[in-house]
């Protein structure tokens, strides 16, 4: 028999993949992978086609094209006074994953720890063990998910190589303050170690909070990866454009790393999201009303029935606590129960953990039309209280 790579060979299909087959094959609502119902901002759409039909569709730049490279780094010092040079500090990859992937590839070497906190999206760990590299996984947990001393001190050492951090937090939807912040820069200086920050989700933040770039904060910014994308800015998913921005020396071998993954990224939808970066900071303010809006329809209708809603500080995404409710089952035996017997798909927390798992603890996404966000609240109306009879 051929043997194949473990690290991927023995990966099971992802929550994300089950969650959402199982929702087609039930014919139900998917609140679960993150995704909007709708086709996404016509004008941006527009300005890909325009691209296309009119534009240049041979291989553009490896790095990504000029005019994408430049609307990057100018929204970055719009929105954070963050000052990047467009030509040596900012890549253009084939979505976060990719980017990611190439900053992971980049960075990390056989025998480097990498800190990781779970819940934790399920790319990060199988690149890290291709790489060689050893994850040290810290358990963050309800309701606040927040980073502390102590858990830092465990983990930090003279191996430590980088740090995964993501922010705004995929599923806990939690935008962490600046001492959080502080307090992660502190240690990646004392133990010489390189910030990896997953910061699609950097324009999905509500109730008027700011994102803070780990970059922006004293002494970060020779030691930090910052990856974005423009799927998660726009709502356009399919799309798959994603940001690396770091200091040259970290950039120059990610961007070895890309040329062997995908080498270049679509040259129409590059074109149309640098148009996109450049409108005006009020389309952005009003992407997140809107999100915000449909954030707090789902939660009053989940509250309604009597959920317990975690509030959502930021991204897609909203998650209910069950431990409260006494169903006597996981969050899992949960998700898979409502998409059989209730067609509406969410997903398990503890599909996020590698170990010492939260078991309580379900996602919603609430990236939808109210008509979707109703129609799931009517079906859920008796998911909780005919389990308890």
């Amino acid at each position: 028999m051929i043997s194949m790579n473990k690290v991927f060979a023995d990966l099971p299909v992802t929550i994300f993949e089950a969650m959402s087959q199982a929702a087609r094959d039930n014919n139900a609502i998917n609140l679960g992978q993150g995704f909007p119902d709708d086709p996404g901002p016509e004008d941006i759409r527009r300005a890909a086609a325009d691209a296309s039909v009119n534009g240049y569709n041979q291989y553009p730049s490896m790095m990504g094209i000029p005019e994408l490279r430049q609307a990057i780094a100018s929204h970055y010092g719009r929105w954070h006074g963050l000052n990047l040079d467009p030509m040596t500090e900012v890549m253009v990859t084939s979505g976060g994953t990719e980017a990611l992937t190439s900053a992971i590839l980049a960075v990390v070497q056989p025998g480097d720890e990498v800190i990781v906190f779970q819940p934790v999206y399920d790319s990060y760990l199988p690149i890290i063990r291709q790489a060689g590299g050893i994850p040290r996984l810290l358990r963050l947990e309800p309701p606040h998910w927040r980073l502390n001393e102590e858990m830092l001190r465990s983990a930090f050492n003279h191996k430590t190589k980088a740090v995964l951090f993501n922010n705004p937090l995929n599923p806990a939807a939690v935008v962490y303050p600046r001492e959080d912040l502080e307090l992660l820069a502190r240690f990646c200086q004392e133990f010489d170690s390189v910030a990896i920050c997953d910061e699609v989700w950097e324009h999905v933040v509500f109730d008027g909070r700011e994102h803070i770039p780990l970059i922006t904060i004293p002494g970060m910014r020779d030691r930090t990866i910052k990856v974005g994308s423009a799927g998660k800015i726009f709502s356009l998913t399919g799309w798959k454009i994603g940001f690396v921005c770091a200091a040259p020396p970290l950039l120059r071998v990610a961007a070895k790393v890309h040329q062997f993954l995908t080498f270049t990224t679509a040259p129409n939808l590059q074109a149309a999201v640098a148009y996109g970066l450049n409108k005006p900071d009020d389309y952005f303010l009003d992407m997140r009303k809107d999100m915000a809006r449909s954030r707090d329809r789902l939660t009053s209708g989940l509250e309604s029935l009597g959920f317990p809603v975690l509030k959502s500080q930021g991204t897609y995404f909203l998650t209910v606590d069950l431990s409260p409710l006494g169903l006597n089952e996981t969050d899992a035996e949960f998700c898979w129960r409502i998409v059989q017997d209730y067609k509406v798909a969410a997903i398990p927390v503890s599909a996020f953990y590698e170990q010492d798992a939260v078991t309580s603890v379900v996602r919603f996404c609430f990236a939808k039309k109210d008509s979707t966000l109703d129609t799931a609240l009517e079906r859920l109306s008796d998911a909780i209280h005919r389990r308890k009879r």
